[in-house]
């Protein structure tokens, strides 16, 4: 429901729809000469536009302020707003404004994007001018306050991307602060002398997981979770195990694992009590390795590992290849120092990224409350 001043109209009361066309690949370059040509939504990844290609011979020019839509392809109602003047391909089209708010329309589309993209038919998805024209928006009865909801939105629009931003920058800085402090190329106050080279089998041992029985798994949640291998990236699916269980293969927070097959990604675990299982390994420190530690300096030999481990298809880590890694190491002391500026700086990033995505979620509840009238600002 919309409130009784507004009305519903087709995109096709106010907007002209500019279909892109194609330009050939002797007239394209990557070398930045001409205009930038955009050819689809791998250009405007997460909704913002990014130059690849240009070209000297320009077809169907849109200007900043046009909204682009994805007419064909498996990304099709992809929209991004145009913030300068590009070339586009066929693959899409430009939405451009008569007399409504451009901001508010976009906006708009960008609520209703599951719709759009639901209109797109055919063994190769695609959208015709037809589909697009013939979208119904809900406007406000003045400009006035279509431009009040596209500034409130794009306010908001703002501070998540300044969070964003925020975010890359403190992960460069922890990069670099990683690449100095795990090498020795910077040392705290307190700290000096040379790192002693170690063989990692003196300060840690490496525990590969148990093989339990597949026939006492399941998603229910009866029972303690699995750790397998793909959830040291993810959550989308989940595994119980309901069997017999002992203490040496429990997993608890804090503890240090390593996935076995594919990345070689060390991983400090943090979701809840689980059974090590097969695949996977833990790495247990001995007297003279901090645990936190490991976790950093680990990251970069195990890359070396993954990327000299022949393989036909999946790569597999043995915890011969984790013991027998030689690298300098630091005092436990110091090794203490560098593991707590590093969680230190993680746990800012974490921070920010949950302060990111409840904006997103604010951000997303103000469009359906502003969009469709529920809250009025004018």
């Amino acid at each position: 429901m919309i409130p009784q001043d507004w009305d519903i109209e087709p995109l096709r009361c106010d907007v002209t729809l500019l279909s892109g066309q194609h330009v050939l690949a002797q007239h394209c370059n990557t070398s930045g000469d001409g205009v930038p040509y955009l050819t689809g939504p791998a250009d405007f990844p997460s909704g913002k536009i990014q130059l690849t290609k240009f070209t000297n011979r320009p077809t169907t020019l849109c200007k900043a302020g046009d909204i682009l839509v994805t007419v064909k392809g498996s990304g099709s109602g992809t929209l991004v707003e145009a913030d300068d003047s590009y070339c586009i391909s066929r693959q899409l089209m430009a939405i451009r404004v008569k007399e409504w708010n451009a901001k508010f329309l976009f906006y708009s589309l960008l609520y209703n994007a599951s719709k759009i993209k639901t209109s797109s038919t055919g063994l190769i998805p695609g959208l015709s001018r037809f589909d697009i024209l013939d979208q119904e928006i809900p406007l406000p009865p003045t400009l006035a306050e279509q431009e009040a909801i596209a500034e409130a939105l794009g306010d908001a629009d703002a501070f998540i991307e300044s969070l964003e931003q925020l975010i890359s920058k403190k992960r460069q800085i922890k990069q670099g602060a990683m690449h100095e402090l795990l090498t020795g190329k910077r040392r705290l106050p307190g700290f000096s002398g040379e790192w002693e080279i170690k063989q990692f089998g003196s300060v840690l041992k490496f525990q590969v997981g148990f093989p339990f029985s597949s026939s006492f798994f399941n998603e229910a949640g009866q029972g303690i979770r699995l750790v397998k291998n793909r959830d040291l990236k993810c959550d989308d699916q989940v595994f119980h195990y309901s069997g017999k269980i002992g203490d040496e293969f429990l997993v608890q927070d804090g503890d240090l694992l390593v996935g076995m097959d594919g990345d070689f990604l060390p991983c400090l675990w943090t979701k809840g009590p689980a059974l090590l299982n097969q695949r996977v390994g833990r790495i247990v420190e001995l007297p003279g390795l901090n645990r936190v530690f490991a976790f950093y300096y680990l990251i970069e030999p195990l890359k070396e590992i993954e990327n000299v481990t022949s393989s036909t298809t999946v790569k597999h880590l043995s915890h011969g290849d984790i013991e027998g890694i030689e690298k300098p190491l630091p005092c436990i002391e110091e090794q203490t120092a560098i593991a707590s500026i590093l969680s230190d700086m993680d746990s800012e990033i974490i921070a920010l990224e949950e302060k990111l995505a409840k904006a997103r979620q604010i951000k997303q509840g103000m469009m359906q409350e502003l969009l469709t009238g529920r809250i009025r600002l004018l």
